[in-house]
């Protein structure tokens, strides 16, 4: 088996002079990004690798963290655009997280967004979570209608940040906003319970592809916001193997935090151990020898 891709994009330009970031940049990111983890030159091409034409796409975004710490909706918007550029019907993709709150507080409107597709809440009127319990290993927990009922296929789109209990939250952790109950799945620095909610039948079933947002990227006193340790890499990261894209996160992390003389999360204790259970799980590789990097950076 060969080895499991990451994709790193990075943009030195990616922010405006307003500090938010450039929608034409972003949109680039996305193409060059694409193509590089596909293999495939148009972006048509690359999305048909990825999905059906029929599909409706859930885009997870994680806005608990407000303006300064979440998902940009300059990133989910040139995603969601990307797709319905490239062979997909807007009206079949949704841009979601756990509440409308939430998503207002980091930017996005809910309910609204760009004509044809949504932006939800899973507390919007008429969504909620579905009725039936899902008990899969050790996790009992309600999953979001969003995920079960109006998506084929998902796309955890996730700011990278470093996290007091976990390590690390990127793109299997984002999932823990689909469920009702995650503050029961913290113990033991959330190990196995962030692989375990992956594995569930309704994410393991449509999870397709993992973008990790680190255009910013909080790498101590996590997960809430600190400007002292908050850096700006200006990359999107790309895998279809989910526990690959953490990992590689994860040493993106290590790096700032070794760049402003901090330890490794390690000798904090803080090692998010559930990305070697994800891999003896087999939900993707965490070794960086088992890990294909290519990484490009855009004017």
């Amino acid at each position: 088996m060969g080895a499991s891709r990451v994709v790193i994009i990075k943009s030195p330009g990616v922010f405006a002079a307003s500090g938010t970031p450039d929608p034409a940049v972003v949109a680039r990111m996305f193409a060059r990004g694409f193509a590089l983890l596909t293999g495939e030159g148009a972006g048509a091409r690359a999305a048909a690798a990825l999905f059906r034409s029929g599909d409706r796409v859930g885009i997870k975004v994680n806005t608990i963290g407000g303006k300064a710490l979440s998902t940009r909706p300059e990133v989910a918007d040139a995603l969601a655009s990307w797709l319905a550029g490239n062979g997909l019907e807007e009206r079949n993709i949704v841009i979601w997280d756990r509440t409308a709150r939430e998503l207002r507080e980091a930017g996005y409107a809910p309910g609204s967004g760009r004509p044809g597709f949504r932006v939800l809440g899973t507390d919007t009127d008429g969504v909620g979570y579905e009725s039936g319990l899902v008990s899969h290993l050790d996790v009992g927990s309600l999953f979001s209608r969003i995920l079960t009922e109006y998506t084929t296929a998902s796309i955890s789109l996730a700011i990278l940040k470093d996290h007091g209990l976990a390590g690390v939250t990127a793109g299997m952790k984002n999932y823990f906003g689909a469920i009702h109950n995650p503050n029961k799945y913290h113990d033991d620095r959330c190990d196995p319970f962030v692989a375990q909610v992956f594995d569930a039948p309704p994410v393991k079933s449509r999870h397709r592809l993992t973008v990790v947002d680190a255009l910013s990227v909080q790498f101590h006193r996590g997960p809430s916001y600190h400007a002292r340790w908050a850096a700006k890499p200006g990359t999107l990261l790309f895998s279809v193997d989910p526990v690959a894209a953490d990992s590689v996160g994860w040493a993106l992390i290590e790096r700032l935090r070794a760049d402003a003389g901090l330890p490794a999360l390690e000798a904090e204790g803080r090692a998010p151990g559930y990305l070697a259970t994800a891999e003896k799980m087999g939900l993707g590789r965490s070794a960086a020898a088992a890990i294909e990097t290519i990484e490009e950076t855009l004017s």
